[in-house]
């Protein structure tokens, strides 16, 4: 274990500590939480997604930022990304049990709202299969996107008010990985039954274990940007 690995575990803890240790701090986070959840969305993803990105990032390189990686326009985008999720889980939650029921299954809203039960599992499972059979890869895409403007960006905040070259870009992916590896093995094996997991979830947790997720994210995007010059 490198200095940087004990800097950034010590940085983690002290971030994290007060939650945990002083119920005033949890208290007041879930009062906020509850009154602008989409604020907290922002910072959720923009800390914790991108801390996903930084442990890729030390995974590939052996450091967790380095020049051009540009952590805080990575961040800024993370927070815009995770209010859009936030929005989408919030839209999903709500209409996928009522389709559910329009299809004959009984009960799946009332039991979205209740307690762990077997309906509720089927809603949670439901939801999370469409969340990430629609929206996700339309995400995954667009995040690979300005990963990459940023990067062109030699990680500078100008990545954030230069228009994106979208067309080139997405010309330019290595398709083959991004179907392979990142739509077609890591959405069935690890997102629907993560998701559905987190649908699990009382709903104030729901976005914040989706942020958690983030940093799974980051690791497994190490791994598809290995695979990718591996494949070149």
């Amino acid at each position: 274990m490198k200095n940087n690995d004990l800097t950034f575990i010590a940085a983690t803890l002290v971030l994290l500590a007060p939650f945990f240790a002083c119920e005033t701090v949890y208290q007041g986070y879930t009062a906020f939480n509850a009154t602008h959840p989409y604020i907290t969305a922002f910072l959720k993803f923009a800390i914790l997604a991108t801390a996903g990105e930084a442990i890729g990032l030390r995974i590939k390189t052996g450091s967790y930022n380095e020049k051009g990686f540009g952590l805080i326009p990575r961040a800024i985008v993370w927070g815009l990304l995770g209010v859009w999720i936030a929005v989408v889980m919030k839209i999903l939650s709500s209409g996928v049990p009522l389709f559910a029921e329009a299809l004959g299954i009984e009960g799946i809203a009332e039991a979205m709202r209740g307690g762990l039960s077997p309906l509720k599992f089927v809603g949670a499972f439901l939801i999370s299969l469409t969340m990430n059979t629609t929206f996700a890869p339309v995400f995954m895409t667009l995040h690979k996107i300005t990963d990459t403007h940023i990067l062109e960006n030699g990680g500078s905040l100008r990545a954030l008010v230069r228009p994106i070259p979208v067309g080139r870009i997405i010309a330019s992916l290595n398709w083959k990985v991004q179907w392979d590896f990142v739509f077609k093995r890591t959405i069935p094996l690890f997102w629907i039954p993560a998701h559905t997991i987190t649908f699990l979830l009382p709903p104030h947790y729901q976005v914040l274990c989706a942020a958690l997720l983030g940093v799974m994210l980051g690791i497994l995007l190490s791994v598809a940007a290995v695979m990718g010059r591996n494949r070149k």
